[in-house]
């Protein structure tokens, strides 16, 4: 009789690798199985959307789906679970899952809505979402410029806290120096953000907004000198934090004829790029222009304290029954993007309208131009490119001469 002891040991071998592998990989999927989150409920309150879970979840985003009375969320660790919802401006929810780990909660609604704002609470069980909506000739807008952006990006807030000093308004800001021939029309350029407020950071490169800003801001400036037509000034010429009404506030003292605040933008994945110019409106034009706005105005709000809250903010609140103004601003705001389309990267719809704090001069034409994201690599490295500020410059030089031209034919 052959015993075969080598073979045997072989097989005994084999049979015992495969019940290792197997028993390793029971556990390694069997915790992120038991790990992950399940939706246990839904509540509606209004306009606010609430999304329960039964352990904490990290992140999730909005989806912007091509029917105008259903919106979605992905949420990354979840399973779906049990939560029906039939009530209010929801009219029925669908839980999917998409891919391993991710599930679609899809809502549909009773009316035309976006979704406007949202957040998790500390713990991470609930996420908010705050829906708007839209009706009448606003629909088609607000629908257009949600699906043309990148969606929200919700996650989890980190456990921790940072405190910086922060400078008390001041009264009465020294006016900025005046560069250019006299008599000329004058055109107050305002770089956004600085001191205590970086603004918008590029998560690769640490490159600050506030950096930014300052430097195009300044070239700008130095390129509408140079032409001779115009005279040009900058509310600030170093790191330091404005308040919102003293930027605009500070045009206003040296009666300037024309006032653009220059910001970098940002979304969530960086994928998003090309530069927006927004002019003020008490009605945001899309999804896009509102988180803009609730982004801008708590730059008045650093941790927690408003720089801006005194009688003297209602004394120059804007009338929007005062049309010329607003008017003079989305007309230099489209030449600009026609000036700016051929130099520099823009986005297909370049004009917007939003009720931004800065803009809110209500006898000057403003404009809030976004020249690009600094969120997106390819755009952050053209903003902080000589050529970049170049190309800027010229665009705005262009816009400003014909803004200037029309005006002066018109009298």
């Amino acid at each position: 009789m052959a015993f075969r002891w080598t073979s045997d040991a072989r097989a005994r071998h084999g049979r015992r690798v495969v019940l290792m592998l197997f028993t390793f990989l029971v556990g390694l999927f069997a915790p992120m199985s038991a790990m992950a989150a399940t939706v246990q409920k839904v509540v509606v309150r209004g306009a606010r959307l609430i999304i329960r879970f039964d352990t904490p979840v990290k992140r999730a985003r909005s989806v912007m789906l091509n029917e105008q009375r259903r919106v979605a969320i992905d949420v990354t660790g979840v399973s779906p679970g049990p939560a029906t919802i039939r009530d209010g401006v929801v009219r029925g929810l669908t839980q999917t899952r998409i891919k391993p780990g991710v599930t679609r909660l899809s809502f549909a609604l009773a009316q035309d809505a976006t979704i406007f704002d949202g957040g998790f609470d500390d713990d991470g069980k609930t996420l908010a979402l705050t829906l708007k909506p839209v009706n009448g000739r606003y629909a088609e807008a607000s629908f257009a410029g949600a699906l043309d952006f990148f969606p929200f990006h919700f996650q989890r807030k980190p456990a921790y806290t940072l405190t910086v000093p922060v400078p008390n308004p001041s009264r009465s800001l020294p006016l900025p120096r005046v560069k250019g021939a006299e008599h000329r029309p004058l055109v107050v350029i305002d770089a956004g953000h600085g001191g205590v407020d970086p603004g918008a950071i590029n998560p690769q490169t640490g490159l600050r907004e506030k950096d930014v800003t300052l430097a195009i801001a300044k070239e700008i400036r130095d390129t509408l000198v140079a032409s001779g037509r115009v005279r040009a000034a900058l509310t600030r010429e170093d790191d330091r934090y404005i308040l919102h009404r003293e930027r605009y506030g500070i045009a206003r003292r040296l009666h300037a004829d024309l006032f653009i605040s220059i910001h970098c933008d940002s979304a969530g994945a960086g994928e998003a790029r090309g530069a927006t110019a927004y002019t003020l409106s008490d009605v945001a034009s899309d999804k896009e222009a509102a988180r803009l706005a609730a982004r801008e105005n708590k730059a008045d709000l650093i941790s927690g304290v408003d720089l801006g809250g005194n009688s003297d903010v209602s004394s120059i609140l804007i009338d929007l029954t005062q049309r010329e103004t607003m008017n003079a601003s989305a007309s230099f705001a489209r030449l600009l993007g026609r000036e700016a389309q051929p130099l520099i990267p823009v986005k297909p719809v370049f004009h917007r309208m939003a009720s931004l704090m800065v803009l809110k001069a209500p006898d000057m034409p403003s404009i809030l131009f976004e020249t690009g994201y600094i969120s997106n690599m390819q755009d952050a490295e053209f903003l902080d490119s000589a050529e970049g500020r170049d190309r800027i410059a010229k665009a705005v030089l262009q816009a400003v001469e014909v803004h200037f031209a029309r005006r002066m034919a018109a009298r």
